[in-house]
């Protein structure tokens, strides 16, 4: 049976991605995992939790969720008893962790390993489609390519999109500042960061063919204290801590993150969109 205890440990054979990459390089988000850290979106479990609200994911419905990662959100959303769950990611370890995913009603659950550009499902299969802390670490086209997929995947009538990923704040930021940042982030978490603004994300699924109806921000807080327990709950939260002091070199990359995070912080955002296919466009 699904559940939604963030505390409920995750089977111990069970594979990490980052197997066999040295801490120093890994990317951050598989460094946070391996260290134990299961909610690993820019604007925490709440920020997901007021996503799906928004979602309203019923029994009538047939979700996939591009990048499931290690299924937090998944869980979540089988919660919802959908007749039908698809996970899709490229990473092997994490499509063998998802397909051990159960439903606590009859939804049809499954995983597939492809790229949330081309995850090769039917045209129309889906009523919801949504992605989390993956549009930011993509390049322009990359992003373009992964909505435009959400968008092929989506039935018209009844379709809903949704993402959470990290954003640029204000909307007028200085490109300067902007690309500085990105820097930075790819410095700390070794993968390409490049957020956009919630004008640029909004723009960005309107050239795709959406209109969105519903956003809500929260701050980017990913390793700070508070977030980290209210995300993961005291215990694991301490375990995730020792770990980490265990570990010099995974240690000295958390601090760097953290670091990273704090000197932009007012700059740097979660968001979340809720978005209907339009059918002007099509």
């Amino acid at each position: 049976m699904a559940t939604t205890d963030r505390n409920q440990p995750l089977p111990q054979d069970m594979p990490i991605p980052g197997e066999g990459l040295d801490a120093a390089r890994m990317p951050g988000h598989w460094l946070l995992a391996r260290l134990g850290k299961r909610v690993l979106r820019p604007g925490g479990l709440e920020l997901t939790r007021s996503m799906l609200d928004a979602l309203a994911i019923g029994p009538d419905d047939r979700v996939v969720e591009l990048a499931a990662g290690l299924g937090a959100t998944a869980r979540l959303a089988l919660a919802c008893t959908p007749a039908a769950y698809t996970a899709v990611d490229r990473d092997a370890a994490a499509v063998t962790r998802l397909s051990a995913l159960t439903a606590p009603g009859p939804t049809e659950v499954r995983a597939v390993r492809a790229d949330a550009a081309d995850t090769g499902l039917p045209s129309k299969s889906a009523t919801v489609v949504y992605g989390e802390a993956m549009l930011t670490m993509q390049p322009e086209p990359a992003k373009r390519r992964i909505v435009r997929e959400a968008r092929r995947l989506l039935a018209d009538s009844s379709g809903r999109y949704a993402i959470h990923e990290m954003c640029l704040l204000p909307d007028d930021i200085d490109p300067a500042h902007a690309r500085q940042i990105a820097a930075d982030l790819h410095d700390a978490i070794h993968v390409g960061a490049r957020p956009l603004t919630p004008t640029g994300w909004k723009n960005l699924l309107a050239a795709e063919g959406f209109t969105v109806t519903a956003r809500r921000t929260a701050p980017m807080a990913l390793l700070e204290p508070g977030r980290v327990i209210a995300d993961e709950g005291l215990i694991r939260a301490l375990g995730i801590a020792g770990r980490a002091l265990r570990h010099p070199a995974a240690r000295q990359r958390v601090l760097h993150m953290r670091s990273v995070f704090q000197r932009h912080r007012e700059h740097l955002g979660a968001i979340s969109l809720v978005a209907v296919p339009d059918s002007s466009a099509r």
